[in-house]
């Protein structure tokens, strides 16, 4: 009951700002517009195949990631603000505490994809709707791994500023080398090294995998690596988040 409500109340802060929902799809959509339509003809030369099939699972797993990850703010802000401090003292464990919080990130971030989802849609994706459950159910776990990596790096700091300096430092390469814009086959052994030890790879791939049937590591190991590191990031999470002074 106790994890019910600080989940819910992640999620009525949600749909309370029309003005967050409003901006975390602007970006997607310029992303599947711009690249989807602009790279789609020379993406079709080189490949044959349809750019914007290819794409659409990687611009869904870039609005989780964004969403999930920077959803760790929202603990230095009540930090600063006094409302962290009146959950610590209740009489509520702090891994109560951290596990709604984290679930109310991953399930807003979650949302937050599958909006996009239903805006690839209405611009021409085409998926596989008989594996869409499956394809849920690694959207959740990349929700789930980076709201946890988001609440683990929060607890350690206490200033937005820095966080957000830190995040955009740590997003853009675990975006850029997912291969959510591009095929992670034939790239140089460094670029493939750093894209087989990047955690998003995987989610990607396994999107990929059951809305296009486009695997590059195999549905099996997608599914372990994320299972496995999301386990690891929430214990890592649950200790930092304990560590917590007011």
């Amino acid at each position: 009951m106790k994890i019910y409500i600080i989940w819910l109340r992640q999620l009525k802060r949600y749909f309370r700002s029309r003005s967050r929902i409003i901006g975390s799809i602007a970006q997607p959509l310029l992303f599947l517009l711009a690249f989807g339509f602009g790279f789609g003809p020379i993406y079709q030369k080189a490949a044959g195949e349809n750019y914007l099939q290819f794409l659409a699972p990687g611009i869904i797993s870039m609005s989780i990631l964004f969403t999930a990850i920077f959803s760790g703010i929202e603990i230095i802000w009540d930090r600063q603000f006094g409302f962290l401090k009146e959950m610590l003292v209740a009489p509520v464990s702090r891994f109560k505490v951290m596990i709604g919080r984290t679930l109310g990130g991953a399930t807003v971030a979650f949302l937050q994809g599958f909006f996009v989802f239903i805006i690839s849609l209405l611009v021409g994706f085409r998926p596989n709707f008989v594996s869409l459950p499956l394809a849920f159910i690694f959207m959740f776990l990349i929700a789930l791994l980076f709201t946890a990596l988001g609440t683990a790096i929060a607890s350690l700091l206490d200033d937005m500023q820095g966080f957000q300096l830190i995040m955009n430092f740590l997003i853009m390469p675990i975006f850029f080398l997912s291969g959510a814009l591009f095929p992670l086959g034939g790239l140089p052994k460094i670029l493939d090294l750093v894209s087989s030890l990047n955690p998003l790879s995987y989610g990607v791939d396994g999107i990929r995998a059951t809305l296009v049937n486009g695997a590059h590591f195999g549905l099996f190991v997608d599914f372990s690596a994320l299972a496995i590191l999301t386990t690891l990031f929430l214990i890592m999470g649950s200790y930092l988040f304990s560590k917590i002074e007011i």
